[in-house]
């Protein structure tokens, strides 16, 4: 059976949000560079709308960790690496060496690195806190920029969160 896939546009001060999903989970949220808004869209199912919502309380700075149902797609060693992506505390960083060290493979970081880069669940798996070792920003699919000011935004809340 195809399950029907939703999508809801959300704009933030750094740009679109896809939030893609289905009835039951959410399973993308990726920068866009297409200029879409909500009027004239589908009803989405409301958990779309639950994320939508949460991420706007993250965007304001009153939401730190989200609860909306979600699904991961991808391999077992994806998953793992996103998992410990969530192990990450609200407005701290770790580096890739820190990531394949929590998964029990320290050699692996450039797997870490690659996983960390095909993350289809911005924010909510924050790959934004991954920086590398030398403690510099570092590849962010959304744009360097987007990282930085994603981290800088969460620091300038953590005393509210």
């Amino acid at each position: 059976m195809t399950q029907i896939i939703h999508k809801l546009y959300y704009p933030t001060l750094i740009g679109v949000l896809e939030i893609t999903g289905t009835d039951e989970a959410v399973i993308s949220i990726l920068f866009t560079e297409e200029n879409k808004v909500d009027e004239d869209q589908e009803e989405v199912p409301p958990v779309l709308e639950v994320c939508k919502q949460q991420l706007d309380e993250y965007f304001k700075g009153t939401r730190s960790e989200f609860t909306f149902s979600y699904r991961l797609e991808g391999t077992a060693f994806q998953k793992k690496v996103w998992n410990a992506l969530k192990e990450i505390p609200y407005a701290k960083t770790g580096s890739y060496k820190d990531i394949a060290v929590s998964i029990g493979n320290e050699k692996a970081i450039r797997a870490v690195g690659n996983a960390n880069g095909k993350n289809k669940l911005s924010i909510v798996i924050p790959c934004h806190r991954v920086i590398g070792s030398d403690g510099k920003l570092t590849g962010y699919a959304g744009g360097l920029w987007r990282k930085e000011w994603l981290l800088r935004h969460e620091r300038s809340f953590k005393k509210n969160i």
